[in-house]
């Protein structure tokens, strides 16, 4: 497998983690460009993980919001 199609893969994968409706998502090429392989692969991660965990990512937000609110 070469470089740039493991590449695309990430980027196909970042495009499907960001899209919210399931709908293609462009992303500016020239932006694309800017990025090594290494931080487009920790950037499909932590969306992968942030997917994932979302219940649980907003459900500690939200608690945290309701102390700060509750203290006040």
């Amino acid at each position: 497998m070469n470089t740039e199609e493991t590449r695309e893969d990430l980027i196909i994968q970042i495009k499907h983690l960001i899209s919210v409706t399931g709908e293609e998502v462009e992303i500016n090429q020239k932006f694309l460009e800017y990025f090594e392989y290494d931080e487009l692969k920790e950037t499909r991660d932590s969306l992968e993980y942030k997917k994932t965990n979302q219940d649980k990512i907003t459900n500690d937000y939200l608690d945290e919001l309701y102390e700060k609110h509750t203290k006040s």
